[in-house]
């Protein structure tokens, strides 16, 4: 199981960058994300894409995270450029391991990077916490998240000259 945690959501400025560390997290393979702040809006925009799209994929706010990682049973992983390499760091995985990824949004507490198992970089150069997500669950998952079946009331059709939506309720 793969759990993303965000931290340090500022619900007035980072909405839409929290919601595509969501939308990336879900598509790319991740089972749930957790925000430490209280926003319904979030809550409500993703599981209606859920709902829309398909999956299994969950969401909770307003988690405390210095509780979920105290409690967590697995490995702690923390992106950051200023971590070890991608590479480096996928060696230490054990692919059988629940993994809890931690992706912040404003300046992260010192106590993430003691309690990370691993502090991961995709690059050590600054780049979105979204990019960088993304890179790491391709990763971890071999690139399988993209013949994953989301089974929703919509799919989308890869067309090279238009958008195609196939709603599946009709």
């Amino acid at each position: 199981m793969i759990t993303v945690l965000r931290i340090g959501h500022r619900i007035g400025r980072d909405k839409r960058i929290t919601t595509h560390v969501a939308l990336v997290a879900r598509a790319f393979g991740a089972d749930k994300i957790l925000i430490d702040s209280k926003d319904e809006k979030i809550k409500e925009n993703i599981q209606s894409t859920c709902i829309r799209f398909g999956g299994e994929f969950r969401i909770e706010t307003g988690v405390k995270p210095k509780k979920i990682i105290k409690e967590f049973k697995g490995k702690i992983l923390h992106l950051t450029m200023y971590g070890d390499k991608l590479s480096k760091s996928l060696k230490k995985i054990n692919k059988k391991d629940d993994l809890l990824v931690i992706v912040g949004a404003e300046k992260v507490p010192g106590y993430i990077y003691e309690k990370a198992d691993l502090n991961v970089s995709v690059g050590n150069q600054p780049h979105s916490e979204v990019a960088a997500l993304a890179i790491l669950l391709d990763r971890l998952t071999e690139g399988k998240w993209v013949k994953k079946k989301f089974n929703g009331k919509l799919e989308i059709k890869p067309s090279n000259t238009r958008k195609t939506v196939i709603s599946k309720e009709d």
